[in-house]
């Protein structure tokens, strides 16, 4: 009993596990790459490079792991009709249905952990990711600024230029900040500036003995002040994007929601798993070949389909978040036409064999 489940499942285990082995270290080099580039320029803090491509690499996953399901399954398949086997066991009289009975065997479980992993693992990995991010590439970080350059911050137009910076203390010296913000950009030079505090949501500096500089960028109201003493600093905090705020936000969080973004972004983790399974059901019929006919011969259509549901499903999120389409089925609206074409496959299978027995 479930002997051929057990043959068809053997040989999709082994590929599966060295494909996700191999694409979760191509993509961890491909991000270890990206950040050791900024941990370089001294935009990020080299001590948190790892810790950036582990969240990464767990938010990759929820992509990452159906589709090495998918192209297994597609490769073993293809082997088995290649060497006639699944052909010899149609001869004796075998169901096609037990070949999707196989691929659902070993596609379950692995649909409920990318199912968790898209409702829990995903947003936790964001919050960690973006925390750090905010935490190690904050210019108020001594510990990735540069003396003698001028260490910019991309995300809020921030400049910093020191002539000389004590990395043990924190003091910098001969320091010029520029804090640009709506309608007025400010301008500050100090023999000494300490952090206070480096937290990019309250961004807080200690400057002793210099100038300020207040800039207007409608009216002639520039501002000059100069303090013998030290005045304290408040900076304009770094905000994280709206959307970068929803894709860390808890499943509970989002499911009491009433945004449309936040219930497409709900949606979305949702549908993983079940998305990940049918994926895996389709490649059934999508790599069948004849016999002795090339193994790859059908990787490329099963490549496109592929582009075309990942597609889909990106640009339905979008949709749905916009509300161009309604909440139901919202995002469902993908695995509900794959399931249906799975059906339709199914059904057409189980006819052939039904007319060949008569």
């Amino acid at each position: 009993m479930f002997l051929i489940e057990r043959y068809i499942i053997a040989e999709i285990r082994r590929p599966v596990t060295v494909m996700v082995g191999i694409l979760t270290f191509v993509f961890a080099s491909y991000s270890a790459e990206r950040y050791l580039g900024q941990a370089t320029n001294g935009t990020l803090a080299l001590q948190s490079v790892m810790d950036m491509v582990m969240y990464k690499v767990i938010i990759a996953l929820e992509m990452l792991v159906p589709v090495a399901l998918y192209t297994s399954v597609a490769m073993a398949l293809g082997r088995l009709y290649h060497d006639s086997e699944i052909t010899a066991l149609f001869a004796a009289g075998t169901s096609p249905a037990r070949l999707y009975k196989a691929i659902a065997l070993i596609s379950l479980p692995i649909a409920i952990a990318v199912t968790v992993l898209s409702v829990y693992g995903r947003p936790w990995a964001y919050t960690q990711s973006y925390q750090l991010e905010q935490q190690s590439k904050t210019d108020l970080d001594v510990s990735h600024l540069l003396a003698q350059r001028f260490n910019l911050n991309p995300d809020n137009g921030r400049m910093i230029l020191a002539e000389r910076i004590d990395k043990d203390s924190g003091v910098l010296t001969d320091t010029l900040i520029y804090d640009p913000g709506e309608g007025k950009s400010r301008i500050f030079r100090s023999h000494t500036a300490k952090i206070v505090n480096p937290n990019p949501a309250e961004p807080v500096v200690e400057l002793t003995r210099g100038s300020s500089y207040t800039l207007d960028h409608q009216d002639a109201k520039d501002v000059v002040n100069t303090f013998d003493n030290t005045l304290l600093l408040q900076l304009k905090p770094l905000e994280l994007e709206a959307d970068n705020k929803r894709k860390s936000s808890s499943t509970a969080m989002l499911s009491v929601s009433p945004q449309p973004q936040d219930k497409a972004e709900l949606q979305w983790r949702e549908t993983r798993g079940i998305s990940a399974m049918l994926l895996a059901l389709l490649a059934v019929p999508l790599s069948r070949t004849a016999p002795r006919k090339g193994r790859f011969s059908t990787l490329l259509p099963i490549a496109l389909v592929f582009a075309v549901i990942f597609y889909a499903g990106n640009i339905c999120r979008t949709l749905v978040g916009n509300a161009v389409i309604p909440l139901v089925p919202g995002v469902w609206l993908v695995p509900l036409i794959m399931a249906l074409a799975l059906l339709g496959f199914l059904l057409r299978d189980l006819s052939v064999l039904r007319r060949r027995s008569q």
